[in-house]
């Protein structure tokens, strides 16, 4: 195993939980999971600490609001009060507002099955991010979020390394081209190490990131 690959492995071991898997998303190539994920995307667009909108997500999930008709249809005063119990509250009241109509649009154009979003994108990756964004609250960081998870069930978005993974790999002295650092570990492990490089490229400036004993709260 050469240098760069014992980092590879570290980043992995240390840091690589998705966010998907914090919010409890066991993330297949459905509509459920994969709508789950694109709820979890948007509450990470907001400038919010990361571990708060994992937390959020998960409560709605454990609310049944894992699909976008029960999303649609669920009063907007219970998700208000479901996003502040999972400490989200400096949005609650918009976000409450963008989840239904974001469940709307899911229904109304891809007919609640966003593996139509890839087969609109005809798998190309750019034109997968622009579609991202015509979510009413989803920016360019919601759609990195996505993209970065979802290539686990998604062969045609790999390699999926955005300026953030990079970010994080020149941390650790590892290449910053997306091909190069693909090759470091198997296909199946890139959505992980993503999003192990992004956490470690939102660390505080001083801190060691394969040393510290406890990764720090992040905001994505």
């Amino acid at each position: 195993m050469s240098p760069a690959q014992e980092t590879a492995r570290a980043v992995l071991d240390r840091y690589g939980t998705t966010y998907a898997d914090g919010a409890g998303i066991r993330l297949t190539d459905e509509p459920a999971p994969l709508f789950q994920l694109l709820v979890l995307a948007q509450l990470l667009s907001a400038r919010i600490g990361a571990d708060i909108a994992v937390a959020t997500a998960g409560e709605l999930f454990a609310r049944g609001r894992t699909g976008p008709e029960p999303m649609r249809d669920a009063a907007r005063s219970g998700l208000i009060q479901a996003l502040g119990r999972g400490g989200y509250r400096r949005y609650d009241e918009r976000t409450a507002t963008q989840l239904r109509d974001m469940a709307q649009l899911v229904l109304d154009r891809y007919g609640g099955d966003l593996r139509r979003l890839g087969q609109e994108a005809h798998g190309d990756v750019a034109t997968a991010g622009r579609l991202l964004q015509e979510v009413k609250g989803i920016g360019p960081t919601g759609a990195a979020v996505f993209l970065r998870e979802v290539q686990a069930v998604w062969p045609w978005v790999r390699p999926y390394l955005d300026d953030r993974a990079r970010a994080g790999a020149r941390r650790v002295g590892l290449p910053d081209d997306g091909e190069d650092l693909a090759a470091l570990v198997p296909d199946h492990d890139l959505a992980r190490f993503a999003a192990g490089l992004v956490r470690i490229s939102l660390l505080p400036a001083r801190a060691e990131p394969l040393e510290t004993q406890q990764p720090a709260a992040v905001m994505e």
